[in-house]
């Protein structure tokens, strides 16, 4: 007579924990590794003087200009004039032949008012203004 084996109660799966123990620390690692590198480059110390020294954040920083729905030009949160705001993207061309500059309007902004703004960047010697939007809904 042949004789069935009794079957298992008890499910074969996966355990998750110590997966998720990984995680937590892989999580905790890259955590402590990004605030200590943000520290070093806030690190006091005294640089050595060049003739040709200039920061690199600075070459590389793109301007980002905001025209708020009166239609005034702002860098920084300060507000700027047309003038003021080709001689900033000059010497920022000067500094970098590649400088990048965004122009973020605001919807109720009259079209005319992004056009003086882009045209300040382009005579400040920008071959391509960016102009930002959001993606439609």
């Amino acid at each position: 007579m042949l004789l069935k084996k009794a079957q298992s109660s008890e499910s074969v799966g996966l355990e998750m924990t110590p997966m998720i123990d990984m995680v937590f620390l892989l999580l905790i690692f890259f955590l402590v590794a990004t605030t200590l590198s943000q520290e070093e480059r806030e690190l006091e110390i005294t640089l050595p003087a060049a003739e040709s020294a200039a920061p690199l954040s600075v070459a590389l920083k793109e301007i980002v200009i905001n025209v708020d729905a009166h239609g005034d030009a702002r860098v920084g949160g300060r507000k700027v004039e047309r003038d003021e705001l080709r001689g900033l993207v000059a010497d920022a061309v000067k500094v970098n032949p590649e400088q990048k500059v965004t122009v973020r309007g605001d919807r109720r902004t009259p079209y005319d008012d992004i056009a003086r703004v882009l045209d300040a960047c382009k005579a400040g010697g920008v071959d391509a203004p960016f102009l930002d939007t959001v993606p439609a809904h």
